[in-house]
């Protein structure tokens, strides 16, 4: 396992580069568009998503359709296939407005998102100087647009854009997107879109985009069916360190890595385990252990599982919006522990298969009673996200690939696995974590002990199987430890 980025200060006040930033504009649609007001589901109208999601795509001059041809200026190519593309997609160039109980809508104004274009007196070598371009990125708010939140998420453009030219003829995409309008598929799809328009296909290639929110409104009357204990309120958890102390490290799973993960397992395990199942299940075990926690604190693992493939539900291809439910499992700190690496295995598959059709409706239903709250934090979640399938790493823009593709930064409680290249141009997972300094250093000696190759798997059970209760409403065999899915 490579830890691709050294330990690093989150906030740096030194940037190695300078940035000159033309003004803001709003680029709105190319063409007439509906004037007309959406309803957001009940899935993106939670609290938990009114906010902005960052990302960030490096290009090098490349091989592209437009990399021999000087004449073709990155802001100004990225400028034209945006408005373009927002004619078929042009919620995106409305604002959120609230309506009664703060429910959101989307009032389609047609004025456009924002965008700055930008240059930087630095070579794309010079930032990967340091290493692989992958988080943390100290300079990462000089290539971001800044995005005025004085009024959270209302009445502003849902997307912030900005593309920054670099000396050697590459150039930088970064971007926030409002997370109550799209989830991150969905923004892969209208990245695809606006990267068809730029190469110069006349038209993005597949069908245009369905609305289709109503699919995930509440029932009348609402009737959850699920406990869903991870909307719960909680005691509130102390304060993270201040960001002086706080450091973020890349970890990249090649192939070898994940396959010594796996061969830790049972045989039955060893050869079905998904590489999102065995991390997880890895990641949360060192997260646990470097804490040091008493054995019988609760601990959560929170898998943020999407839905967009379950039939019942009838979600159309490339729907945009949010398409995703938190999944809980609970135990102890001393459970888990005391548990073999395949047990914890289990219960991320079990956290996955929990999210049928009728848990999907039952956790809409539940955020509408609730008035659709957040996730609480608390000091013993551990959230996983797999951002490994949003096709970020793969928009091609007319330069090529780019060298790096996905989240711009990370905070403190939650990871995202990110599909990356290795140094061995296969094809890898980066998992960025920001931890204290000290828990760090444990953090890392916890996964090092997991990913060393070893001949030894988990030993069968210790206990017999016990009957326990899952969220899924019905009682089957598992072991003891295992507390259940909520």
């Amino acid at each position: 396992m490579a830890h691709d980025q050294q330990t690093a200060p989150v906030i740096t006040t030194t940037p190695a580069f300078v940035v000159h930033r033309h003004k803001l504009v709003l680029v709105g649609p190319a063409g007439p568009t509906p004037r007309e007001t959406k309803r957001l589901s009940d899935i993106d109208d939670q609290e938990t998503l009114r906010g902005y999601l960052p990302f960030v795509h490096f290009y090098r001059r490349g091989t592209g359709a437009h990399a021999d041809d000087d004449r073709n200026d990155p802001a100004d190519v990225i400028r034209r296939a945006l408005g373009e593309a927002l004619v078929p997609y042009y919620p995106l160039a409305g604002r959120l407005r609230e309506v009664e109980g703060r429910k959101l809508v989307v009032e389609c104004t047609g004025e456009g998102v924002a965008f700055v274009e930008a240059d930087a007196d630095v070579r794309l070598a010079g930032l990967e100087a340091a290493g692989p371009l992958m988080p943390p990125f100290p300079w990462i708010d000089q290539l971001l647009c800044d995005v005025d939140r004085s009024s959270g998420v209302l009445n502003c453009p849902l997307l912030f854009i900005q593309v920054t030219r670099l000396l050697c003829g590459g150039f930088v995409l970064a971007l926030h997107i409002n997370h109550n309008i799209s989830d991150g598929i969905g923004l892969g799809h209208f990245l695809s879109a606006v990267a068809e328009l730029a190469r110069g296909l006349p038209a993005p290639t597949t069908a245009p985009p369905p609305w289709s929110r109503e699919l995930l409104e509440a029932r009348v009357p609402p009737r959850p069916a699920f406990p869903h204990r991870v909307y719960d309120a909680s005691p509130i958890p102390p304060p993270p360190p201040p960001p002086g102390d706080m450091v973020v490290r890349t970890f990249t799973f090649a192939r070898r890595d994940v396959a010594a993960i796996k061969a830790r397992l049972l045989t039955h395990l060893h050869g079905t385990a998904t590489t999102f199942e065995a991390l997880t299940a890895a990641l949360w075990r060192a997260r646990t252990a470097e804490r040091e926690l008493s054995p019988r604190e609760e601990v959560r693992l929170v898998c943020i599982v999407g839905f967009r493939g379950i039939r019942e539900l009838g979600i159309p291809a490339g729907f945009y919006g949010n398409a995703g439910v938190p999944s809980a499992v609970l135990t102890t700190a001393g459970e888990l522990q005391a548990s073999s690496l395949g047990d914890t295995v289990e219960m991320v598959r079990e956290a996955k298969a929990a999210v049928t059709a009728e848990y999907v409706r039952s956790t809409i239903d539940l955020l509408v009673l609730r008035g659709r709250p957040s996730m609480p934090a608390t000091a013993n979640f551990f959230v996983v996200s797999d951002n490994r399938h949003l096709g970020l790493h793969r928009v091609d823009l007319g330069w090529g690939m780019p060298v790096y593709g996905g989240i711009a930064t990370v905070g403190f409680g939650g990871i995202f696995l990110v599909a990356v290249m290795d140094g061995d141009g296969e094809d890898a997972v980066a998992v960025p974590v920001m931890l204290p300094r000290p828990a760090m250093d444990r953090f890392a000696t916890e996964l090092e002990k997991m990913v060393a190759p070893s001949l030894v798997v988990d030993p069968a059970p210790a206990m017999p199987p016990a009957h326990i209760h899952t969220d899924r409403g019905y009682t089957q065999h598992r072991r003891p430890w295992y507390k259940q899915i909520v």
